[in-house]
């Protein structure tokens, strides 16, 4: 399962996208951030692993160690991946509890994501954040 998310944090990520002026600027470091996310096996890119409400494909798969939830993701495009990115270094090796208290709409709003997103892929992205909040429900 990923680690991805643990060594680079929502804050660093605030921060990085903060010293760029333009957005063209932050969406390529949000799509180099989607090419650091390791490659997720063909087994998890069924249907059962499929987030529902995304305009690409996107795949979801989580495993609980300890009290912490981690997670794998991949998408069949560039700049869905980078959301992932995005979401994972909020969500990935936090307890349950952490991922249901953590603001991520607040997240967003620090980012400007949501205003620089079409409107599917703003729902995209809610659904990625829904499915991983459930996950998170379902462990407690």
């Amino acid at each position: 399962m990923s680690e991805f998310g643990t060594e680079i944090t929502s804050a660093d990520i605030i921060d990085t996208l903060g010293f760029f002026d333009g957005w063209e600027e932050r969406y390529k470091y949000i799509i180099d951030l989607g090419k650091e996310l390791p490659e997720l096996d063909d087994v998890y890119k069924t249907e059962a692993f499929l987030v529902r409400g995304c305009q690409s494909q996107v795949w979801l798969v989580s495993e609980q160690r300890g009290n912490q939830l981690f997670f794998a993701a991949d998408s069949d495009a560039f700049i869905v991946k980078g959301l992932l990115a995005v979401v994972l270094a909020a969500y990935n090796g936090k307890t349950p509890a952490e991922i249901q208290a953590f603001d991520i709409d607040g997240y967003f709003a620090e980012l400007n994501l949501l205003n620089h997103l079409s409107a599917t892929r703003g729902n995209g992205l809610k659904s990625m954040v829904q499915r991983i909040q459930q996950i998170a429900a379902a462990a407690h």
